[in-house]
């Protein structure tokens, strides 16, 4: 979420440089050259500034090397675009899933492809549909991933039953840590049940740090507080 002073990330202060220095934007990884950064290095391009969600999902998921899923739904989550809860995060969820797949098993030239089906098919996923229709997006972004690094179709065998039970594991972790709605809790479950198939069923280990302290809970006037295991203060 956006900080209202300081670093747009991590809300730290500027520092205003006295001689232009190299830089890469955080979202588009392309090189600026630039005069102010905050003093942990995050710099953000005017573009990626102005961005909406969906474009920062697609622009930061295809040109980030990170093998990490939480981290980078972490970092894009933190952008002003992207809500405490919305339908972005129906996209955020195959994306940065098919981001690290294919930069772990070396296949990079088939994720242009996977991000545009991804975000197309998630965009079909309503806001509101935790609600309205039983089936968190989240999850729903899960089977979604499947699909695409199975390439399934309702005529496949085993692809169309991985998808399925990988929608149908992240459901069920999302229903048993109860209600009402939390996007970024629903995003952090979907991601260590998605990492934890894909090791069990498709031999690829992704690695994710587990151990997740939500830093979202003041935007989120539902927050569970101490009864979610995301709740983490120091």
């Amino acid at each position: 979420m956006e900080h209202k002073s300081g670093c747009l990330l991590c809300g730290k202060d500027i520092i205003y440089l006295q001689t232009p220095e190299k830089s890469l934007c955080v979202f588009c990884k392309n090189n600026f050259n630039i005069n102010e950064r905050c003093m942990d290095g995050h710099y953000i391009c005017d573009q990626c500034h102005r961005s909406g969600a969906m474009d920062i999902i697609e622009e930061y998921s295809l040109h980030t090397l990170s093998s990490d899923p939480l981290e980078m739904a972490i970092t894009i989550m933190r952008h002003p675009s992207v809500r405490m809860h919305g339908p972005e995060h129906h996209f955020l969820m195959p994306a940065v899933m098919l981001t690290a797949y294919y930069n772990i098993t070396g296949h990079r030239d088939l994720l242009p492809a996977g991000i545009k089906k991804a975000r197309k098919r998630a965009e079909m996923v309503p806001g509101g549909f935790c609600g309205s229709h039983g089936n968190c997006g989240a999850g729903v972004g899960a089977g979604i991933f499947i699909s695409l690094i199975t390439e399934a179709t309702p005529l496949s065998g085993k692809e169309w039953q991985l998808s399925n039970l990988m929608t149908s594991k992240s459901l069920l972790s999302i229903a048993m840590h109860g209600g009402p709605r939390c996007c970024k809790r629903d995003i952090y479950l979907s991601i260590l049940e998605a990492t934890k198939f894909v090791k069990e069923n498709l031999e690829t280990e992704i690695p994710v740090d587990s151990n997740i302290a939500c830093s979202f809970y003041m935007y989120n006037k539902e927050c569970l507080h101490k009864d979610c295991i995301f709740y983490k203060l120091n």
